[in-house]
C-alpha cells in the first residue's frame, strides 16, 4: 500500500497477470488474484459453487475479447489479412487495384481495298491518298455479341517496320493491268463492353466520389464535362501532370516534323487540374474521387516553408533533428478540382472473363468503327469503294480472358506492387519501361543499358577506368522499312525522355547513346548422306541458319557461339556432318563468320576485327555495345555441299 502525496490518499496497487489470453489462463490468473487479495471473502472454488460460476463468465468474456483483437490486428496485415474488404483496402493503399476481371486480347487483321496509281514504265503501286483510318476504340464483334475494342488507331497511311502495312495486289484486268490493291494491317484488340454514363455534381463537395453502375469495369476510356473539358485520371490526386498524345507536325513542333515518317506523334507532359483516382470497392464496383479544390486557378506546387512542413522547423536548435514527412514537398493546394454544377460523361468498358476467349476467325463484325479517307479532290466513287471495302478478322483465337482476381492473387500481386513503387530502379525496370513505349511513338527495337564510366588519371600517370554510381548509358537501336537495324531519330529520343522522366529517381543520370551495328556473314561446309537430295538438305541448312540470325532473337552485347550454329545445321536430315570451310579460314573453325561493312552496298560501315575477337570458339561483341546484324541473310548465308557418305 503506497500514499499519494498531492492528495494525501492511500493508493492500493495489485499485481495483475497479463500472460494469459485463452479461457483456462484467465480462469487460473483470476482464481489466482482471488486467493491472493481476497483470501477471507471467498474461498469456494469448488467447480460447482456459484462464485466459481462469475469467475468462468469473467474468463470467457476475456477469451472472446482476446480473440476478436487479435483477429483485428490480423486484418491490419496484407499477408494474413481474409477479408475481402480488407484485403483490397490495405492493396489499394499499397497501390495496387485488383483486377475484378480480365479481358481478352488478340490480334485482329484490318484491311481496305485502294485504286492502283501508275507510276510509269508499266509499274504500279496502291493509291495512298484512299488509304483511311480506323479511329481509336473503335469496337469490332463476334457472331454471338462479344465485343471487341481497338485502343489505338489504324492508319493505313503510314507502315514502319513495328507497324508494317501489306500490300496486295488485289485486283487486276483482263489485260493483267492492277486495278485494286488490298491494305492490311495487324492491330492488338481487346474483349469488353464499352459503354456512357453520366453523373450530374451541383455545389461542389470536397473528395467528391461516385460509383459506376456495371461490375467488373476493366478501363476508364474517358471522362468529359458538359463543357467539353477532359478529365485525367492520375495514380493519387497529388500527381498533376498527365502524358498527352499530339500528333507529329509543323504546327505542334516543327523541330522534329522531319521524322514524322517513323514517328507519327509525339509525347507531352501537361498540367491539370481536372483529374480523378480509381479504387476497387469489396462489392467490386469501381469508385471514382475528385479533388478538393475549387479554384479555377492552375495547381501550384507549395514550396517548403515553416508553415506548411511543421511548426517544429527553426523553432531552437534542439528541434532541428526531428523527421519531417517528406511528401510535404510534394502536396498541392487543392488536389485537382472538385466538379461543380457540371455532368461528367463517363465513357468506360466492362466485362471479360472465360467466355471473351473466342476463337479464330469468329470478330468479323462492325458495331462502332470510325473510319475516315481525307477526301479532297478526290474520286467520289473510288472513295466510297474504299469506305465500304474495309474488313475485320482475328486468324488467332482470343486468350487471356479470365474471371477476377482471387484474394491470395491480390495479397501476392500487392505486395509485389509495392516492392517496385512504379519507379524503375534496376536496370531491368528501365529496359522494361523502354520497351513498354507505345509503337506510336517511335520503334525501339533493341535497348541496352550499363553504368556510365569514366577515366581518371592517377598519380603514377596511369589512366584508371571508374564507374559512375549516378550516371547510365542507355543504348538503343531501332529498325528501318526493311527491319533492318538503324539508330534512332531525335523524335523518338525525345518521346522516350519524357516517358522515362516520370519513373527515373531523382539521382539517376541517364544519356542516350545509339549502340553499335556489326554486319556479319555466314559460310559453313556440310557432307551429306547418300540417297538424300542435297539441293534440298542445303536449302534446309541455309534456312535453318537464317533463323538462328532472325534479328528479333539477338540483344545488343549477344556473343556469337559457333558451336551451337554447328549443332542445328547437323540435326537436319541428311546432314552427316558440318566440316570447316576452306576459304579464308585461318582458325579452321567450323562455322566462319566474317565482316561486312561496305556502306555502299547497305552496310552500317563499322568495322570489328572478327579474328580478335574469336576466344574458344565464342565472337565476343566489342566493349562498346554493339549488336551483330546478317544484313541481307540470302546473299551473306552462304553453304556448300563438299561430298556425300
Amino acid at each position: 500500500m503506497a500514499v499519494d502525496y498531492n492528495t494525501n490518499k492511500k493508493v492500493i496497487k495489485k499485481e495483475v497477470s497479463y500472460l494469459g489470453r485463452d479461457f483456462s489462463d484467465i480462469r487460473t490468473n483470476l482464481i489466482e488474484f482471488a486467493k491472493t487479495y481476497f483470501p477471507n471473502q471467498y474461498n469456494d472454488f469448488n467447480e460447482s459453487s456459484p462464485g466459481m460460476m462469475f469467475v468462468e463468465m469473467a474468463a470467457y468474456v476475456g477469451d472472446v475479447m482476446n480473440y476478436y483483437v487479435d483477429n483485428q490486428y490480423k486484418e491490419t496485415l496484407l499477408n494474413y489479412a481474409e477479408e475481402k474488404k480488407n484485403v483490397y483496402n490495405i492493396a489499394q493503399a499499397y497501390g495496387y487495384k485488383p483486377k475484378t476481371a480480365t479481358p481478352a486480347i488478340t490480334e485482329i487483321t484490318v484491311s481496305q481495298t485502294v485504286p492502283a496509281k501508275s507510276l510509269g514504265g508499266g509499274e504500279y503501286e496502291p493509291d495512298l491518298d484512299y488509304a483511311g483510318v480506323v479511329s481509336r476504340n473503335s469496337v469490332v464483334a463476334t457472331d454471338t455479341g462479344v465485343e471487341f475494342t481497338i485502343p489505338e488507331e489504324v492508319d493505313f497511311r503510314a507502315t514502319s517496320a513495328l507497324d508494317p502495312r501489306d500490300d496486295i495486289l488485289f485486283i487486276t484486268s483482263s489485260a493483267g493491268v492492277p486495278q485494286n490493291y488490298k491494305l492490311r494491317k495487324r492491330v492488338n484488340c481487346i474483349s469488353g463492353t464499352t459503354i456512357d454514363e453520366a453523373f450530374s455534381f451541383n455545389s461542389p463537395k470536397k473528395f467528391d466520389k461516385v460509383t459506376l453502375g456495371r461490375d467488373n469495369v476493366t478501363e476508364i476510356v474517358s471522362i468529359v464535362d458538359s463543357n467539353n473539358n477532359t478529365w485525367y485520371e492520375v495514380p493519387f490526386l497529388a500527381q498533376d501532370t498527365i502524358f498527352e498524345t499530339t500528333e507529329n507536325s509543323s504546327l505542334n513542333d516543327p523541330t522534329y516534323t522531319q521524322y514524322q515518317s517513323d514517328t507519327p506523334y509525339m509525347l507531352r507532359l501537361i498540367k491539370s487540374t481536372r483529374r480523378f483516382t480509381t479504387r476497387v470497392t469489396d462489392n467490386d464496383r469501381l469508385e471514382l474521387r475528385f479533388g478538393a479544390g475549387v479554384s479555377q486557378n492552375a495547381d501550384e506546387v507549395l514550396i517548403p516553408n515553416p508553415d506548411n512542413v511543421g511548426s517544429a522547423l527553426g523553432l531552437g536548435i534542439s528541434r532541428l533533428d526531428e523527421s519531417f514527412d517528406p511528401s510535404n514537398f510534394l502536396k498541392t493546394g487543392t488536389y485537382g478540382l472538385a466538379p461543380s454544377n457540371t455532368s461528367l460523361t463517363v465513357t468506360y468498358r466492362y466485362g471479360g472473363g472465360i467466355e471473351h476467349n473466342v476463337r479464330a476467325n469468329s470478330i468479323t463484325r462492325p458495331k462502332s468503327v470510325t473510319f475516315t479517307i481525307d477526301d479532297g479532290n478526290l474520286n467520289s466513287d473510288n472513295v466510297t469503294e474504299s469506305e465500304d471495302s474495309l474488313e475485320f478478322t482475328n486468324f488467332n483465337p482470343a486468350r487471356g480472358g479470365s474471371s477476377g482476381e482471387t484474394i491470395n492473387d491480390v495479397r501476392e500481386n500487392a505486395l509485389a506492387y509495392f516492392n517496385a513503387q512504379n519507379r524503375a530502379v534496376t536496370r531491368q525496370d528501365y529496359l522494361t519501361r523502354v520497351y513498354s513505349l507505345p509503337q506510336k511513338f517511335g520503334n525501339i527495337a533493341k535497348a541496352y543499358i550499363t553504368k556510365d564510366t569514366q577515366l581518371i588519371e592517377s598519380d603514377d600517370n596511369q589512366i584508371e577506368e571508374i564507374e559512375n554510381p549516378f550516371s547510365m548509358n542507355l543504348y538503343l537501336l531501332g529498325y528501318d522499312s526493311n527491319k533492318n537495324l538503324s539508330t534512332l531519330n531525335e523524335a523518338v529520343k525525345q518521346n522516350l525522355k519524357m516517358y522515362l522522366s516520370q519513373y527515373r529517381l531523382l539521382t539517376d543520370a541517364i544519356t542516350m547513346k545509339n549502340a553499335y551495328v556489326i554486319n556479319i556473314g555466314v559460310r559453313f561446309s556440310i557432307v551429306t548422306q547418300r540417297g538424300f537430295n542435297k539441293s534440298e538438305v542445303l536449302f534446309n541448312c541455309i534456312q535453318v541458319v537464317k533463323n538462328h540470325f532472325n534479328i528479333s532473337n539477338w540483344q545488343i552485347n549477344q556473343p556469337i557461339i559457333l558451336s551451337d550454329i554447328a549443332y542445328k545445321i547437323s540435326t537436319i536430315d541428311g546432314v552427316a556432318s558440318v566440316v570447316p570451310p576452306v576459304e579464308n579460314n585461318p582458325n579452321n573453325e567450323i562455322v566462319l563468320i566474317e565482316g561486312k561493312f561496305d556502306t555502299e552496298s547497305g552496310y552500317s560501315g563499322n568495322v570489328y576485327d572478327l579474328n580478335s575477337a574469336l576466344k574458344n570458339g565464342v565472337i565476343y561483341p566489342s566493349l562498346d555495345p554493339s549488336i551483330f546484324e546478317v544484313r541481307y541473310p540470302n546473299q551473306d548465308i552462304i553453304g556448300r555441299v563438299v561430298g556425300d557418305l
